[in-house]
């Protein structure tokens, strides 16, 4: 090793987790982000070459287009949520199903990889859209369709009132996924996450800025504790 580059040389080689759903109860999943296309289609490969279904997130188009064909026809694309789904996951569909509730259309990609995690593992949702605060109206409308569910995703940009309000309005677990759709001091979700982790109402679970796949996840290890047999005392 020369002394003028002390570190060892970078490898692009990836170490794929096989194991994590026997410990966690949730698979890995592919963060594209700063991933090469070769990288990627080396971990598919991988995957393949298990028959073993992943879900991948922040996928763009440009790095899913170099990707080879003989992969790419077995991956299930979604422009919206920039996720993919490679192969079959062949989820068993689970009973407990989630809102997906949303300030506006501009909050739709986060909602959007929110949903498509969850379908991933077999989770129903239903998407209640654009019934942000400032014309509470939409809001009340929906709010007795949005009680029935027994987890809630709330997601918002903006000034982030949505989470508060509907903590004070149903009894549901409540996850709040601030997005960075805002103006001026709320610009890059900053202000709506600091409006979920301020929030007065109490119990609020908060993920970080545009983290759909996040909220997701811990919707399902919420999910994945019910369905466990109580401890015994």
């Amino acid at each position: 090793m020369s002394p003028l580059n002390p570190n060892p040389p970078f490898t692009q080689d990836t170490v794929l987790d096989f194991r994590r759903a026997e410990r966690t109860g949730l698979s890995e999943a592919v963060f594209c982000v700063r991933k090469s296309p070769q990288q990627i289609a080396r971990i598919l490969e991988s995957f393949a070459q298990r028959d073993t279904a992943c879900l991948l997130t922040r996928l763009d188009p440009e790095k899913l287009a170099p990707i080879p064909p003989q992969l790419t026809a077995r991956l299930d694309y979604d422009p919206l949520s920039r996720t993919g789904v490679f192969l079959d996951p062949k989820p068993q569909p689970r009973p407990t199903p989630v809102a997906i509730v949303s300030g506006g259309t501009s909050d739709a990609p986060v909602c959007a990889e929110a949903a498509r995690t969850l379908a991933f593992y077999g989770v129903r949702t239903t998407l209640i859209q654009d019934v942000g605060v400032t014309g509470l109206w939409r809001l009340m409308e929906r709010l007795e369709e949005i009680r029935r569910f027994p987890i809630v995703i709330a997601v918002a940009g903006m000034e982030g009132a949505l989470f508060s309000v509907l903590g004070g309005l149903v009894d549901a677990v409540l996850i709040a996924a601030p997005t960075s759709v805002s103006y001026g001091v709320g610009a890059d979700g900053e202000l709506a996450l600091h409006s979920a982790l301020g929030s007065c109402a109490p119990g609020l679970l908060t993920v970080n800025i545009d983290n759909g796949y996040g909220a997701a996840c811990a919707a399902l290890r919420i999910m994945n504790q019910w369905q466990r047999a109580p401890v015994a005392d």
